[in-house]
């Protein structure tokens, strides 16, 4: 039996929280797995930024990624470890370069998903260049916004074609906040969206590989309280129906880690933001949720790294739209696309992984997240994003959180 060593990289930005704990968890498995006749070694390593050469090897196996959807060079390092080194990451990062808001909501359009009504609003202003002028002159149509709100109708949303954290939205209620809002948003180019009002539930589906957890959602919340601690609160019908969502979204666009928003509304899940492709990942916004994001992460990670997974580096997305096409209810298109992602996951495989190879997490991290080490990895986000006088406050209400999703483990655990 020959020794192995794969490596796994963390290509980080402000994360504080999460790595700490995923290396903690990591450091207390068992780090010698036999598989196919060998036995592999798991090291972790946080990646650096440096210049590099193009042609320089790679020593990781895998990337976990919460830095290139922004930062141009660990991305453009990211790529070139894909296409020379044979490097697995997560996500894709040609797709989470191309692929916004407004590609997604067109996608998951053609395949049937029932996407509220959408414009694309032109900008308000205009970066000046000598070209902007004649083209604005020559082709650019006066509209009338108000018009197209009637259209949709009140409340609906304005919100950047693209981005993220709830920058630029506004909820629109009536013409005079239509205008405001335009007015206010610059440069951005825009959505108008129909609102789904009013809804029944509104969550928020984490998916890591094949694993998906869905979270009851209060975006009205400050930060801190938007995940809801609710369980329970839908049927198995409705769970389903929103994993297969969330694995068909991610497959299509090759991302191993995303979160999809959905809201119910008269028995429909309308999807209304799911092309995040780095979610959330810190205790303070997660909280009781957070050891199950720092849990699948590790699964994920460790399961590629060992197993060889290859990286699928171009999307193919024909064997959904042979699917769109086919004359089926929506609720079997929906299974038929997540029986597409669920391959494309290998989720069997990984399922059978975990099960031999790391039966042991549950347990290790149940008793990990007791521990001082990660209260402390929890107080050094509090003190990076809180001020110093919130300290204790905001240590005390996401360790208290962190222990009852212990208290619900333990009692899950004991009762399967």
């Amino acid at each position: 039996m020959a020794d192995v060593t794969r490596r796994i990289g963390l290509s980080l930005g402000a994360d504080i929280c999460w790595p700490i704990c995923y290396e903690d968890l990591v450091d207390r498995l068992d780090r010698a797995i036999p598989v196919g006749g060998d036995r592999v070694r798991l090291e972790i390593e946080r990646l650096t930024i440096e210049p590099f050469d193009l042609r320089q090897a790679s020593r990781f196996d895998v990337v976990i990624d919460r830095l290139t959807h922004w930062y141009g060079p660990s991305r453009e390092w990211i790529k070139k470890a894909i296409i020379l080194n044979g490097l697995y990451v997560f996500n894709n990062p040609w797709s989470v370069q191309a692929m916004e808001k407004h590609t997604a909501y067109c996608a998951m359009m053609r395949l049937g998903m029932p996407v509220p009504d959408t414009w694309l609003i032109p900008p308000k202003e205009y970066d000046e260049s000598p070209d902007l002028q004649p083209t604005l002159e020559r082709y650019a149509q006066l509209f009338d916004l108000p018009k197209i709100a009637a259209g949709i109708g009140y409340p609906s949303f304005i919100k950047p074609y693209d981005g993220g954290g709830w920058v630029g939205v506004s909820r629109i209620d009536d013409e005079s906040g239509l205008r405001d809002a335009y007015e206010k948003s610059g440069k951005f180019v825009m959505h108008l969206q129909a609102g789904v009002v009013p809804f029944e539930h509104f969550v928020r589906c984490i998916g890591i590989g094949p694993q998906v957890h869905v979270v009851r959602y209060d975006p009205s919340a400050p930060l801190h309280a938007r995940y809801l601690e609710d369980r329970d609160f839908i049927g198995e019908d409705d769970a389903s129906m929103l994993r297969d969502m969330t694995l068909t979204i991610n497959a299509f666009f090759g991302w191993d880690f995303n979160s999809c928003e959905a809201l119910l509304k008269d028995g429909v899940w309308y999807p209304i933001d799911f092309a995040n492709p780095c979610p959330d990942a810190q205790v303070t916004s997660l909280h009781v949720h957070f050891p199950w994001v720092v849990k699948a992460k590790l699964r994920w990670s460790v399961f590629c790294a060992v197993t060889g997974r290859k990286m699928r580096q171009n999307l193919d997305w024909e064997p959904f739209y042979e699917i769109a096409d086919r004359d089926l209810p929506g609720r079997q298109k929906l299974a038929a696309y997540a029986a597409v992602a669920r391959e494309r996951f290998d989720t069997e495989r990984f399922e059978e992984f975990c099960a031999e190879h790391l039966s042991q997490l549950d347990e290790v991290a149940w008793d990990y997240f007791g521990t001082d080490r990660a209260r402390g990895a929890v107080r050094q986000k509090i003190e990076a994003l809180f001020p110093e006088h919130e300290w204790d406050e905001f240590t005390d209400y996401f360790w208290e959180r962190i222990q009852r999703w212990r208290e619900w483990d333990a009692a899950a655990r004991a009762a399967s």
